[in-house]
């Protein structure tokens, strides 16, 4: 049994690792000159590649954006402490691919056509809405914070089982850390998206082949799935210090409303996170995106192999104090020491690159929809691509501190209230895609009650370890089932929405400018009249 990460450096893992984060460096120096533009300064270029990228590069992008290093660590983590409770990732990365089908191909083609950079650029010129638009903004950056503080737990469980964290000097302990995000905010100030997406080949090339090698050769040393699923029965019914199961094989009915509303819930926020759109708009064409909603769902099969690897550490014995360290201790118990670093450099790159795209994103809203729509509104591209790039670096100090300075699980609990927050902005982009029915006004009083009830909510969730924050799951009211706590709030958002409507439209309240039009939604690029590039002083600008 394994009680705790190594007492020495493996030095051989580490020198793997070290190998492909310094190929990586090079990659991402060197994507600075790949299809570059005649003007590289602009948020079309810098922020979205040039909106250039064909299907295989659109697809690996997205996976590297969508299936990050915390994916890699967590869903085997929650699998290793409490069974099938865990595999809530694989339905709803199942229903998003159907449901994103039918509205990113017209979020493509309208901010394709009016030059829109984020989702806040759409809601202001579908709504005439500045205001509804800076809570889809503020909402956006807010959720994407924790998420790359999350990143930086993934690289931190790795350094930590090669035996590199064991330091009882803060610096040296923390000091490759410190590295690998300089690094990194580095390549991404120089090539913006372009980064990222070359990178993220290596990435997801690196973590397919650990996920084939692992689902075949840990069950050959460990006697077979037969030996696996028996050990993980016994533990999780072997009773813990209260007396109860500490999880289960297959869920029990007590759970099946949390199971069920924590998928759907996830499966509506995935694609409302800035990075997910940024990645999106990134494609050259609509056909892209339609092309990638089929290919896709390749991710949620290994997704599928990769949550399997938590039932793997508990028949290899693994004992970790914190749950993070289950499988990359996994890894270093039952790899040889060379495919260890293969391993570890898998997570350790599935780190670099959402954490790039998501400082990308996140620069991008606050330039676009904070600094141009309230602090200079006859911002050139120009500086708008400077703001976007300082913020950047801005964004990716501010989550490095978070995690210097705060306990893991703080950093946990604020993503998942992070995916609370995010599904908010779901009924203002996704209802705007297909209805201009709803009025700003009450999309943006359905916002705040979402916002407030959600957050209320997830504060008064205890846990073992915490009075407050301790979970996503509450008790629905008026139905008495626990179930995920954003849905319930999306619920009431969308009530408060329709009800509101309904008066104001009523009232005749003033609707705002709308400046898109219908076949604005299905336009492609070639297109008689659609834009490539941003024009400098006029798009974006609500009339």
């Amino acid at each position: 049994m394994t009680l705790a990460a190594n007492d020495g450096v493996n030095g051989v893992a580490l020198g793997v690792f070290i190998f492909f984060f310094l190929a990586v460096t090079v990659i991402g120096f060197l994507a600075a000159r790949w299809r570059r533009a005649e003007n590289e300064q602009s948020l079309d270029e810098w922020g979205l590649g040039g909106r250039s990228f064909g299907t295989w590069v659109t697809w690996f992008l997205l996976g590297g954006d969508l299936y990050t290093a915390y994916t890699f660590v967590a869903v085997p983590a929650a699998v290793y402490a409490a069974g099938a409770a865990g595999f809530f990732a694989v339905p709803y990365t199942i229903l998003v691919y159907p449901l994103i089908f039918t509205f990113l191909p017209r979020l493509w083609s309208v901010s394709h056509k009016h030059g829109y950079v984020t989702t806040s650029d759409f809601v202001r010129g579908r709504f005439g809405s500045k205001g509804l638009s800076l809570a889809v903004a503020i909402t956006g950056i807010l959720a994407t914070m924790p998420y790359i503080a999350l990143q930086l737990v993934g690289i931190q469980a790795v350094l930590d089982v090669m035996g590199i964290g064991g330091s009882s000097n803060w610096f040296l302990k923390d000091l490759p850390l410190l590295i690998a995000f300089a690094v990194l905010a580095a390549y991404t100030y120089s090539s913006g998206l372009r980064a990222p997406a070359l990178i993220a080949f290596v990435k997801d090339t690196l973590i397919y082949i650990v996920i084939l090698v692992a689902i075949i050769y840990i069950p050959i040393k460990l006697g077979g799935f037969d030996d696996i699923f028996a050990a993980a029965r016994h533990k999780f019914e072997t009773p813990n210090a209260a007396g109860k199961p500490t999880g289960a094989l297959v869920p029990g009915d007590a759970g099946q409303w949390t199971y069920a509303t924590l998928a759907l819930g996830s499966a509506l926020a995935l694609f409302m996170y800035p990075h997910s759109i940024t990645a999106t708009l990134s494609s050259r064409s609509r056909n892209v995106i339609r092309r990638n909603t089929t290919i896709l769902p390749l991710y949620s099969l290994m997704l599928g192999l990769l949550a399997l690897l938590g039932f793997m550490a508990i028949a290899a014995g693994v004992k970790v104090k914190n749950g993070q360290l289950a499988i990359p201790q996994l890894f270093e118990d039952m790899f040889p020491d060379w495919f260890a670093g293969v391993a570890f450099a898998a997570i350790g790159i599935g780190a670099l690159v959402p954490a790039a795209i998501m400082s990308i994103a996140a620069a991008n809203l606050f330039t676009r929809n904070i600094y141009k729509d309230f602090l200079k509104p006859d911002a050139t591209p120009e500086q708008e691509t400077k703001v976007s790039k300082l913020v950047s670096l801005l964004v990716k100090v501010g989550a490095l501190v978070f995690v210097l300075t705060m306990d893991k699980t703080v950093a946990i609990n604020f993503q998942l209230l992070g995916g609370i927050w995010i599904l908010q902005t779901f009924p203002a982009l996704v209802g705007g895609l297909f209805t201009r029915w709803f009025h700003r006004w009450a999309l943006l009083a359905g916002w705040a009650v979402g916002m407030a009830y959600g957050t209320l909510a997830a504060y008064g969730v205890a846990s073992p370890t915490q009075k407050h924050f301790g979970g996503s799951s509450k008790e629905i009211p008026g139905i008495g089932e626990i179930g995920y706590i954003g849905l319930t709030a999306f619920v009431l958002n969308v009530a408060v929405t329709v009800v509101l409507t309904v008066a104001l439209r009523a009232l005749k309240a003033p609707d705002g400018v709308d400046e898109t039009s219908p076949e604005d939604y299905t336009a492609d690029a070639g297109d008689p009249g659609v834009q490539t590039e941003l024009p400098p002083a006029t798009a974006g600008v609500t009339h």
